[in-house]
């Protein structure tokens, strides 16, 4: 395997909610309900469940159509149903291959899921979440991300949402179709703005409060975080943000969006000028397609080294179109429509371990320091040997595996956190807090001595608080991820606890977890989340001192 880069991060960012959908973490209704609840909307009544001192409402519909005469443009309207409408099982996610333990895929999936303590009209915090799976696959039914936990330990409100991905959610068509497909390549994003705009009209009758809303994600979820806190659109229904293992910093291009039109339309030997065969195509046909053009990795070029999220053609991602999102989301610097909003931003320690274990490669733990400057040197060049040099002074027991994971984990995920929180401290506005969470997992990489450590989206299941003991007092199952040793039930507490913290009031805190300070360019303190979480200043300074000189951040 080539040495790992952001080269291929957005293709197996794509995997990391498909990975942790595993039968343990399937939250279906198949089983008896304590009771069923019943609730007004903008559009007709509800009945969900309730379930363990949690009400749950799966399947809500909150837009209309987007197949036939409307694919790649706004829904239809939402239209309201008389009677009681059941929300008792998850509803269709995006257009995708199929998913274990959910719906078939479908192309009309604008539905959203929301936990609540209680139906009761007591404006608890709000903690809107966007999946993963880098704009191509998951759902708000993701394994992993079951919001009861939340609801029950901390007493906010969950929403997740099902939105438009790929190609129906992100083709750029509006050079060639005209004003009604304005916006077309940012309809996923309109979707997740709809979503917000459903939260606004109705949570309060979900025990929610309307003017506390938090956005968050992980991976592809942190990006999608990115863009709504740049997009005018959403600005008006969330007033804070977390920005998880998934850091946003530029999106693609007019220009690149419209190669991949032109691009997609040459395969399919449609004239643009046709282009409405598209609307006739199958969405089945259109999957097969996506999947089919060339990938699109972020620019890793010499004369554009720097780690941010930028595709070339081929690939579907959130469109900088000068209105939907108006700049891209940190560069050149933190969106001022957001500069009053809260943020949380940070990486998982050892990000590239789940790259590995997904793609089997083994040859990792095998490195020497006389071999790993060739497993770097395809990614970084001739700055290779200064990467290698300022890692072993700054880390001097490290072992050569060890180089290469914090290399590679610190360039996926890192770098582009630092630089968000960098630009927002420079804005003078609200605060931004930066973290790294730690806890490490035992469980060994197949085929290797190498623990997982803490890879990428092992996060999900611990901040949603899923890392606990089982309620009936039997002995816990080990965590897919996370290992079998107790500590991690209390890392999943403390890191649960920050973020409703922060949901509620703006600023991170946790009982037995020290004080979380703001982010500032001089101390510079990051909170590392672990079993005892610490706050360290200055972490990794040398290496980003480094990272700066070669012009990588």
């Amino acid at each position: 395997m080539d040495s790992v880069n952001r080269r291929d991060f957005l293709t197996r960012l794509t995997l990391a909610t498909a990975t942790v959908s595993l039968p343990q973490y399937a939250f279906s209704f198949n089983g008896r309900a304590d009771e069923f609840i019943t609730t007004d909307t903008t559009h007709g009544k509800l009945r969900g469940i309730r379930k363990d001192g949690v009400n749950l409402f799966r399947g809500i519909p909150y837009g209309g159509r987007i197949s036939g005469d409307r694919r790649f443009r706004r829904p239809a309207p939402l239209e309201p149903w008389t009677g009681v409408r059941d929300a008792l099982e998850f509803g269709a996610p995006a257009i995708q291959p199929p998913r274990r333990n959910e719906p078939a895929p479908s192309e009309d999936c604008l539905f959203l899921n929301v936990w609540t303590p209680a139906n009761d009209n007591r404006k608890r915090p709000v903690m809107f979440y966007s999946h993963g799976g880098g704009f191509v696959i998951g759902s708000g039914a993701s394994g992993g991300q079951d919001g009861s936990n939340l609801a029950r330990n901390f007493d906010v409100v969950v929403v997740e949402t099902n939105h438009r991905l790929g190609l129906l959610g992100f083709l750029y068509l509006d050079e060639v179709a005209g004003v009604d497909y304005a916006g077309s390549g940012n309809m996923g994003m309109l979707d997740i703005v709809d979503g917000l705009k459903w939260v606004h009209d109705n949570i309060a009758r979900f025990g929610g409060d309307p003017s506390n809303v938090m956005i968050w994600g992980e991976s592809g979820g942190g990006a999608k975080t990115s863009c709504l806190y740049a997009m005018p659109s959403a600005a008006p229904y969330f007033n804070k943000a977390s920005i998880e293992s998934g850091p946003g910093v530029r999106m693609t291009s007019k220009e690149t969006a419209a190669e991949t039109t032109a691009m997609l339309l040459r395969e399919l030997n449609i004239a643009p000028k046709d282009w409405r065969k598209l609307l006739d195509i199958p969405a089945s046909e259109l999957l097969v397609m996506q999947g089919k053009l060339p990938f699109a990795p972020p620019f890793q070029e010499k004369n554009n080294r720097k780690s941010l999220m930028e595709r070339r053609a081929g690939g579907f991602s959130p469109v900088v179109d000068g209105t939907v999102l108006p700049h891209n989301p940190f560069d050149p610097t933190a969106p001022a429509i957001s500069r009053n909003k809260p943020l949380l931003v940070g990486w998982n320690e050892d990000e590239f371990t789940f790259f590995a274990w997904e793609r089997k490669d083994t040859e990792f733990a095998k490195l020497t320091f006389e071999t790993l400057p060739k497993r770097l040197e395809a990614q970084f060049g001739e700055d290779t040997p200064k990467i290698i040099d300022t890692y072993r002074k700054a880390n001097p027991n490290a072992t050569a595996p060890d180089i290469f994971i914090a290399v590679s984990s610190i360039t996926m995920m890192g770098l582009g956190s630092v630089d968000i929180a960098e630009k927002k401290v420079k804005q003078g506005g609200a605060p931004v807090y930066l973290y790294n969470f730690g806890y490490k997992s035992e469980k060994l990489i197949p085929g290797t001595d190498y623990p997982m450590g803490t890879p990428h989206a092992m996060d999900i299941s611990f901040k949603f608080n899923n890392e606990i003991p089982p309620r009936d007092g039997s002995a816990p199952k080990e965590s897919f991820f996370g290992g079998n040793r107790p500590e991690r039930f209390t890392a999943s507490h403390h890191f649960a606890e920050l973020w409703t913290t922060f949901a509620r009031t703006g600023k991170p805190a946790a009982k037995d977890v020290p004080a979380w300070p703001a982010f500032n360019l001089k101390s510079r303190p990051t909170m590392r989340i672990d079993a005892n979480c610490e706050v360290i200043n200055n972490r990794f300074s040398d290496e980003l001192a480094m990272w700066r000189t070669i012009g990588r951040l």
